[in-house]
């Protein structure tokens, strides 16, 4: 029979687990087999300086943290065999990016599936999130496309403005000579 201390500990840790996915804006799970100590420290590294939170969890502890904060959907099939976590709190691209650029580089691991804005999303899904360009990138091309229309407005009223102006200035300049 389990001792009364444990359950109340394990718990507390599915009550900050909860914490975390809600706090979360996108919880990326995946397998770590066949990495070294070696290349899972410098996972975490890269993950530390992007402000990714890196874990190794028990699946049946993410299991029931998932169904606490109502992502449960099938999150069940996605937790199979070893899983390791990248929580990313400020920017939800960032954990896909770093994993996606990380199993590219080692051709070990796999992306299990994630939450996204409190969704289960597939494979599929946070492979397509690890190619969106970044969010200073994105702001720049629409800011860029919001300017096109402008800029070439203001571009043909100055080229207005220069035809009247210089047809308005060619005859002054004759009647001056004359």
């Amino acid at each position: 029979m389990a001792n009364a201390s444990i359950i109340a500990m394990k718990e507390q840790h599915v009550r900050e687990l909860v914490e975390k996915i809600n706090k979360a804006q996108s919880v990326i799970m995946f397998d770590y087999r066949g990495l070294t100590v070696a290349e899972v420290t410098a996972l975490r590294v890269e993950m530390r300086k992007a402000g990714v939170e890196y874990l190794v969890l028990k699946n049946t502890m993410m299991d029931r943290a998932c169904e606490e904060a109502n992502v449960h959907a099938d999150v069940k099939s996605m937790l199979k065999g070893p899983s390791a976590f990248a929580f990313g709190y400020d920017d939800p691209v960032a954990p896909a990016k770093i994993i996606k650029d990380f199993i590219k580089k080692t051709k070990k691991c796999s992306i299990k599936g994630g939450i996204v804005d409190g969704k289960l999303t597939d494979p599929a899904g946070i492979e397509a999130l690890a190619d969106l360009p970044s969010r200073e990138t994105l702001i720049a091309r629409m800011l860029g496309s919001m300017m096109s229309p402008i800029s070439g407005l203001a571009i043909a009223l100055d080229q207005v403005a220069k035809k009247l102006g210089g047809g308005e200035e060619a005859p002054a300049a004759e009647a001056a000579a004359e």
